[in-house]
Formats: structure tokens, C-alpha cells, sequence
């Protein structure tokens, strides 16, 4: 088969007639590559459109040195230099990765290209936009991924420590438990009336039921040296083991005296061991519980965040939900770099119609950038509320403020430009701000940005309809 039989057989070129594909092939030089062979380096200038006649050819991205698979062409296919592209050089690494057959037509001949093969420009610049598309939707999901990157090591970190808590708590009361044969048998020894029972246990109760003021550790360590000493004074074992859960409890000196008035002394030593020994039972059931919220808190910002339980449609959404869904997978790097948190979010705020992932990626992204621009010690400001314009159009504004270093002049007009970057090599895409202007504008919405030494603004405005 000739090489025009070839070509007039892809449904590529079916609306090109049959002297433009001649012109595609007199003008253009044909080449074969072997496998794994390198045609453009990443970097490299752009100088042919390729049309890929046979084989499969691949676009690799680099970074931190690793090559990472992209976009695979079959036969069929057009890349490289396009009419109208402003491509210069290479994004990635181009390489074929089995034995492949090219037509390659030089830069020099685009402008007779274009200005006299129309039907053959048409489908060259057609397959321009859905690259545009295609590397559009790449440039999206490769942020999404490094978003839930920046996330991922964080939120195993605050699982972590609820997850070791309950871990800890349960075995300690595991041990806790296996004593409980011998409690018993001391208090069967008791020699309790009716209104006595009802004492001990009213101020058991009365400990646990009333929340218990913070102490310093001067404070404690003084309630612990006067409740051992009037343990000691009474003849009751382990004191110290007794006074910790104590003190804990804000049991005082005067209540246990008033206590021995109620029981006598006889009953004083059995009674002190069955309430401590109920207070940390009661104090490790407390930590399980607390560790316990704190997944399932974690597990719903997950939730929230990724709406891994509704579908990928447009709803309505409310931003609130979504800023404090994000700031919970962010509070690692917050606590990390003791960072304070101004919440503004104002409680009438109407509901915005729209894609929650994809406006959770905003908020990520804008309170991600601004923590990692913020001093130690810094404050991030965040708020929400609706407003109006002249025309009567309701919108949702939305502030991420912080008092970091700001945004250099000569550079504030790049920071919406792909791949543009501020932060070191392998640390940045560049794409996130480009990826946040985009997700604004799908939203009909806008975002602006104000910055000076000690004050970064962005302000996203969300249209109500």
C-alpha cells in the first residue's frame, strides 16, 4: 500500500482532499524509529508536526528526575508543531515505544499550511483543541492528586494519635479490669447501711458528672502532696497511687473528711479504692470516647471533603461545609507552624450551585499556598458572606487573608499563569492557582488578589444563581 493509500484510509483526514494530503506528503519527510527512542527531550525546541503513521508514541512528564507516563498516541494521530500552536519547546519527554513510522513536516511550511490547505488546517487545528483538552484535564487531575497528596500525610498523622490513644486507653483498662476481682472482694467486706451507699455513691457521681478545672503542674503536684499525706494520716495503702486519680477528679481534702464523718473509719480504705478504681475506669472510657469523635470528626471531613458518598453532579452546596471539611485535613501543618485561625463565616450564607469537589480544591489550594507563605506564629484570616452587587446579582464572598512576606510586584501578574512557581524545584506544579482560576471561572465567579508586606488577600466571589 502506498503511503497515500495509507493516509486516505484514516478517517483523520476524511474530510481532506486528495491533492492537500499530496501536498502533506511532498512537503514532508518521512522517518521510522525504532523502539524506546528518544525524538524530543523535554525542553527541546519544537520543530515539525508529526503525523503517526504506524506504532505508538508517548509523551512523558519529569519531575524530581522520574518520568511519569502522560499522553499515548496511536496511529492515526497528530502532535508536535500545529498551525497556529504557540509550542516551542517540548513539555515532556517524547519517545516512541514500539517501532514507529512519522511523516514530519518542518515549521517552515505552516504558514503555506495554513493560508492555502484549509480543509487540512482544519483537522490539524481541530486536533490542537482537543489536545488542549486532553492536557487540560491532565493539568486538573495532576493537581487534584497533588492536593490529596499535600493532605495524605497530614491526615494519617491526626489518625494517627486518636488511633494510638484508643490503642492505649483499651489495654491500660484491659489491665485496669483484671483488677477488679480483688476491688471486689474488699468492697463485700464494707459495712454499709443504705444512706451511706447512697454517699459514696453521690459523690462518686458529683466527680464525674461536673467538668473538672485545668490545674498547673505547681497546683497538682500540691493537691497531690495534701491528699497523700491525709491518706497517710489514715492508714490507707498506696497513696500515691490513690492521689493522682484524686487530684484528677478535683477531689479535695475537706470532702474526703466529710466523707469519713458519713462511712466511719472501718469503711474509709475500701471506699477510697472502689472510687478511684471507678474514676479511671471512668478516665480511660472518657479517652476512648474523646480519641473516638475525633476519627469519626476526620472520617466525615474526609467525606465532606471528597463527597465520596453523593454524586459527581452539580448541587447546592454550602461553603461553610466545605472550608471547615478542609481546614480539619489541614490542621497538621497548621499546628506545625502555630499558626492562629480567624473563622468568619457568616451563619445566613446562601447556597452556591455548583461542583463541591472542585470548589474544595480552591479552598485547599488558597489555604495550602498561604500556610506555607506564613512565619511561624503567623494568622490566617478566612471568611464568608453574601453580598450584592448594584445590579441586584446575589454572590458569596469569600477572603483568605494572611500576614505573611506578600506577593512580589514584578511576579503578582504571573501567579495565575500554568505552571508558574514560586516554591523550589519538586515542591510546586505551578498549576495550582491556574487550576483555581479555572474552577472559579466553570463557576461563573471570579477571584482577585490584593498584596502588600504583611497583608495577602484573595477574594473569590461565587454568584448565588
Amino acid at each position: 500500500m502506498t503511503l497515500f493509500e495509507t493516509l486516505r484510509d484514516f478517517s483523520l483526514f476524511d474530510s481532506v482532499p486528495d491533492e492537500q494530503l499530496q501536498w502533506l506528503i511532498d512537503k514532508a519527510d518521512e522517518k521510522t524509529y525504532p523502539d524506546e527512542y528518544t525524538i524530543y527531550s523535554q525542553g527541546d525546541t519544537v520543530d515539525h508536526m508529526i503525523v503517526l503513521i504506524d506504532g505508538r508514541i508517548r509523551i512523558d512528564s519529569v519531575t524530581k528526575g522520574k518520568e511519569g507516563e502522560e499522553l499515548i498516541y496511536d496511529p492515526c494521530s497528530v502532535l508536535g508543531l500545529l498551525p497556529y500552536s504557540r509550542m516551542k519547546t517540548t513539555p515532556g519527554r517524547i519517545v516512541s515505544i514500539k517501532p514507529s513510522r512519522v511523516l514530519l513536516l518542518h515549521r517552515d511550511y505552516l504558514r503555506e499550511l495554513s493560508q492555502s490547505q484549509y480543509e487540512l488546517t482544519a483537522v490539524c487545528v481541530q486536533r490542537m483543541i482537543t489536545r488542549i483538552k486532553d492536557f487540560t484535564v491532565l493539568s486538573q487531575q495532576t493537581e487534584k492528586m497533588a492536593s490529596l497528596g499535600r493532605l495524605s500525610a497530614g491526615l494519617a498523622h491526626e489518625l494517627n494519635n486518636p488511633v494510638a490513644a484508643v490503642v492505649r486507653s483499651a489495654d491500660t483498662l484491659k489491665s485496669h479490669l483484671r483488677a477488679t476481682p480483688e476491688a471486689f472482694k474488699t468492697v463485700m467486706n464494707l459495712h454499709l447501711n443504705d444512706e451511706q451507699v447512697d454517699t459514696v455513691g453521690a459523690v462518686f457521681f458529683r466527680k464525674i458528672d461536673v467538668p473538672q478545672p485545668a490545674l498547673s503542674l505547681l497546683e497538682r503536684s500540691s493537691r497531690e502532696d495534701e491528699l497523700t499525706d491525709w491518706l497517710d494520716d489514715h492508714g490507707i495503702d498506696d497513696s500515691m497511687d490513690l492521689a493522682g486519680p484524686l487530684v484528677e477528679f478535683n477531689v479535695m481534702v475537706d470532702e474526703l473528711d466529710w466523707l469519713l464523718e458519713k462511712i466511719g473509719d472501718e469503711n474509709l480504705g475500701g471506699v477510697v479504692n472502689w472510687i478511684v478504681n471507678n474514676l479511671v475506669t471512668e478516665k480511660l472510657v472518657r479517652e476512648i470516647s474523646e480519641a473516638s469523635k475525633r476519627i469519626s470528626t476526620l472520617i466525615n471531613s474526609i467525606k465532606n471533603y471528597t463527597h465520596m458518598d453523593r454524586g459527581a453532579g452539580k448541587e447546592q452546596i454550602h461553603l461553610a461545609e466545605g472550608i471547615r471539611s478542609t481546614l480539619t485535613l489541614l490542621e497538621h501543618k497548621v499546628k506545625s507552624k502555630h499558626i492562629a485561625i480567624s473563622l468568619n463565616l457568616a451563619d445566613d450564607l446562601p447556597t452556591v450551585c455548583g461542583w463541591p469537589g472542585e470548589l474544595n480544591q480552591v479552598w485547599t489550594n488558597l489555604i495550602d499556598n498561604a500556610i506555607d507563605a506564613l512565619p511561624d506564629g503567623g494568622k490566617l484570616q478566612i471568611s464568608s458572606e453574601p453580598d450584592r452587587r448594584s445590579d441586584g446579582t446575589e454572590f458569596v464572598l469569600t477572603k483568605v487573608v494572611d500576614n505573611g512576606s506578600g506577593i512580589p510586584a514584578d511576579i503578582r501578574d504571573k501567579i495565575f499563569e500554568p505552571f508558574f512557581t514560586t516554591k523550589e524545584i519538586g515542591k510546586g506544579t505551578g498549576l495550582g492557582l491556574d487550576i483555581v482560576q479555572g474552577i472559579v471561572k466553570h463557576h461563573n465567579g471570579s477571584i482577585k488578589v490584593q498584596s502588600e508586606p504583611g497583608h495577602t488577600e484573595f477574594s473569590i466571589c461565587l454568584p448565588v444563581q
